[in-house]
């Protein structure tokens, strides 16, 4: 395979990861959104979804909307430093790069949605 066709392959694949990834982070910031209208502000919302939970103090802000701003931090550097990730490559398959980031970036989507749903039944 030579420079060409990797440079193509590269593009394709990212493309249609920052595609998927915009897709994400905008479901995760109109759930987390949504779920800001039924959610009860307070300092410590971690007690009221879990009463068992002695975890650190968070706020019902910082709850809702840490991973919607990680995963659109991660999809503007996607975008913004698609010439910097073409030249460094941690493995040889840039299929199994792409799957690894999908999986992390799925990970992340999964677990805001999975807060803002918390925040709503809190809230109702």
């Amino acid at each position: 395979m030579d420079f060409d066709d990797d440079s193509g392959e590269f593009s394709r694949l990212h493309n249609l990861f920052t595609f998927h990834l915009g897709i994400a982070v905008t479901l995760s910031w109109l759930t987390s959104l949504y779920a800001a209208l039924y959610a009860p502000w307070v300092r410590n919302i971690r007690p009221l979804i879990d009463p068992a939970s002695v975890g650190p103090v968070e706020s019902t802000w910082s709850y809702l909307f840490i991973f919607p701003v990680v995963l659109t931090t991660a999809w503007l550097i996607s975008i913004f430093g698609q010439n910097l990730f073409a030249k460094f490559r941690i493995f040889r398959s840039q299929i199994v790069e792409f799957a690894i980031a999908a999986v992390v970036a799925f990970g992340m989507f999964y677990l805001s949605i999975d807060r803002a749903v918390a925040a709503m039944f809190i809230g109702m």
